[in-house]
């Protein structure tokens, strides 16, 4: 019987198309908070904001300016 762990990374690499979708989604969420911090913004709020815009939220982030610290 294989392990549980194998089969579950196996399913994830060789998963469906929404298994994927899933992993792409949260990883650009990921990649969005760490542009927002960059730019001086909340990097969690901002991948909270990613998991529900995804792709449009990496816009927003692109084309906001920085932060001005005061």
């Amino acid at each position: 019987m294989p392990h549980p762990t194998m089969t579950m990374l196996a399913t994830v690499m060789t998963g469906s198309v929404t298994t994927q979708y899933a992993v792409g989604w949260f990883t650009l969420a990921l990649i969005n908070a760490g542009l927002a911090q960059g730019k001086g913004r909340s990097g969690l709020a901002w991948w909270l904001v990613s998991l529900f815009l995804g792709p449009i939220a990496t816009l927003l982030i692109v084309l906001l300016d920085r932060v001005k610290p005061q």
